[in-house]
Formats: C-alpha cells, sequence, structure tokens
C-alpha cells in the first residue's frame, strides 16, 4: 500500500483508535532542513504569544518534565512554553488528569491548529474538547481514556488524521478565517491536510504529552495516486452528513469524489 493510502481503513468512515508504536525522540526530532517551520512558528509566537502558546498551573510539571524530556533527545534546551513551542517542529499538548481521572488540557505550544483555538479549550476535558466532532465521543471517549491512564513511558503510539484544505498554510487558527474549501475548485487548489499524531506518557508527572506534525500534499497527487485515490473516495463517499459538514467538505465533497 502506498504512504498516503494507509491513511484510509479498508471499509467505510469511522472513528478509529489504530495505533503505531514508535520511539518518542523520533517524532521530536527536527525534519526540516530549511529552517521554515521553526521560523514560521517563532513568527506566530511572537506576533500573539498568548493564541499560541498557554499553560495552566497544573501544567507547570508536565512542561518541566517534557523540556527535560527533550534535552535528553538533544531536541530543544529551553524550558518556558514559549521558547520550547519555538524550538521543536511539532505542535504539542500536556495533558494530566484530574481528580476525578479525566486527561484535562494542561498547556501547549499550538502554532498550526486545524481550526481550533488553544485559548478556547485550556482546562477542559477531552470529552468536552471532542464533543465538537461528531461521533467521536460515544465511539472512543472509553477507549481513548483507557488507553491514557494505561499508558507507560519509553515508548511512542503515533496515529494520523485527515481533512481537505483550500490553503497549503500550516495556521489554520479559526480567527484568522482561512476560507473552507468551496466551488469552483481544483485538484491543483486543494490539499489532503494530514496531521500526524503522536502520544508520549511523563513518567514522573503522570501526565501525557500529545505531539501533532502537519504535512500537505496537493490533491492532484492524491489523483495520482490509485491507492490513496480509492481511499479517500471510499471515505468521502461513506462519511455521515454530520461529519462532512463538520470537516467543512460540504460544498466540494461531490467533485472531490468525481475526480478520485
Amino acid at each position: 500500500m502506498s504512504a498516503l493510502g494507509d491513511l484510509f481503513s479498508d471499509g467505510d468512515y469511522r472513528h478509529h483508535l489504530t495505533l503505531r508504536r514508535g520511539e518518542p525522540r523520533d517524532f521530536f526530532q527536527s525534519r526540516d532542513p530549511s529552517g521554515r517551520v521553526l521560523e514560521e512558528r517563532m513568527r506566530w509566537l511572537a506576533l500573539e504569544p498568548e493564541r499560541y502558546a498557554a499553560l495552566t498551573a497544573e501544567g507547570e510539571p508536565l512542561l518541566a518534565e517534557f523540556a527535560g524530556l527533550c534535552a535528553e533527545w538533544s531536541v530543544a534546551r529551553s524550558t518556558s512554553i514559549h521558547g520550547l513551542g519555538a524550538a521543536v517542529e511539532p505542535d504539542f499538548l500536556l495533558l494530566s488528569p484530574d481528580a476525578s481521572g479525566a486527561f484535562r488540557l494542561r498547556g501547549g505550544a499550538l502554532c498550526f491548529p486545524t481550526g481550533w483555538a488553544l485559548e478556547e479549550k485550556l482546562g477542559q476535558t477531552l470529552d468536552v474538547i471532542h464533543g465538537v466532532v461528531p461521533g467521536l465521543n460515544s465511539a472512543l471517549a472509553s477507549p481513548i481514556q483507557q488507553f491514557l491512564t494505561r499508558l507507560k513511558p519509553g515508548v511512542a503510539f503515533h496515529r494520523d488524521n485527515w481533512g481537505l484544505a483550500a490553503s497549503d498554510e500550516l495556521n489554520l487558527h479559526p480567527a484568522r478565517g482561512v476560507p473552507a474549501p468551496d466551488l469552483p475548485t481544483s485538484p491543483e487548489r486543494l490539499w489532503l491536510r494530514v496531521e500526524h499524531q503522536v502520544l508520549v506518557a511523563l513518567p514522573e508527572s503522570g501526565g501525557v504529552v500529545f505531539g501533532l506534525r502537519i504535512a500537505l500534499h496537493r490533491l492532484d497527487t492524491v489523483v495520482g495516486d490509485g491507492v490513496a485515490a480509492a481511499g479517500l473516495r471510499r471515505a468521502l463517499t461513506s462519511m455521515s452528513p454530520e461529519m462532512v459538514a463538520y470537516k467543512r467538505l460540504d460544498r466540494v465533497r461531490q467533485v472531490v469524489v468525481s475526480w478520485l
């Protein structure tokens, strides 16, 4: 199967918690030799520091532990939320359980969000954060909670999420008002936006680091990849109307399917 084809399941579109094991340091190592990713991160953090990085009091020990791991991995040596956010290529979110055991968002650096705002979700439980995604909590709230509770240090668990975007911008913060895909369009004007995700346990604090890397593939390259095109077509044709609307694909789904 092609690398892009791996993004799509063999059946109808559904929420699933398919995870792959890996090494934590590998995800956070720099991969962009041009330095443009870090330059853009620094730019957003300088322009609007409170929008793109934040930390609660409960998140302070999580940040300290993650900063220590980044230094151990030779990724970065900053200890502040803004400094670390500017020094590592992936976005990162810091989670820990509250007194009831529910995991809450305690902080992070999110320079390249896909349509959501860190400042609005800070301190909320995952159930609340995921509540805007149609069907996600009913399908995966319990498995996610069980997985995070049992997550052991020293290993990374990877998964991927995807959508379609009408821009090759990395930063799709809702305040920027980047338009949704709309007609007229073409495969050269849409991008498959892939969010590569990783979960890593923090052994001392009991927290979890959720890392995110964005990869953009112009849609004409997907159309030309037989396996990926078939997988995307299957996902789009089997997706519920509610999920289509959530992903902002209602205006273009039919025409995209016709290309695949």
